[in-house]
């Protein structure tokens, strides 16, 4: 792995069942990841996924493309664009610096609204 490497994309179907699914699993209660009526009452078209389950989607990104040995060492995430049911969300991901068996990632996953999360993935793959 060297700075500049490209990680192949990931494609994430956004479902009704991994929004809620995500939220539960969290322990996120609240109700615009649950209830499509609350949401809407809220101002949103739809329930939305929460920060928890996209940091979840990150993780698997980097440790599905590094493999099994593959440590998160820091994950620092920023939302934007809601995911919404229906949507498809496409995780990519460039190397950005790379220290001994550390790597840092930049990490933007894109639905149809534009940029749901950006950040960057500190990932030690030991030798």
């Amino acid at each position: 792995m060297k700075p500049g490497d490209e990680l192949p994309p990931l494609t994430v179907p956004i479902t009704r069942t991994l929004i809620v699914a995500g939220a539960v699993a969290s322990r996120d209660y609240q109700d615009v990841h649950h209830d499509a009526e609350l949401a809407r009452e809220k101002g949103s078209p739809d329930i939305f996924m929460n920060i928890l389950t996209t940091n979840g989607l990150v993780g698997r990104y980097i440790t599905d493309h590094f493999g099994p040995r593959a440590v998160l060492r820091r994950v620092a995430i920023r939302l934007g664009a809601p995911n919404h049911p229906g949507d498809t969300m496409v995780l990519t991901g460039t190397v950005t610096a790379v220290d001994g068996d550390t790597a840092q990632v930049r990490v933007v996953g894109a639905n149809g609204l534009g940029h749901h999360v950006t950040g960057t993935v500190t990932v030690e793959v030991p030798r």
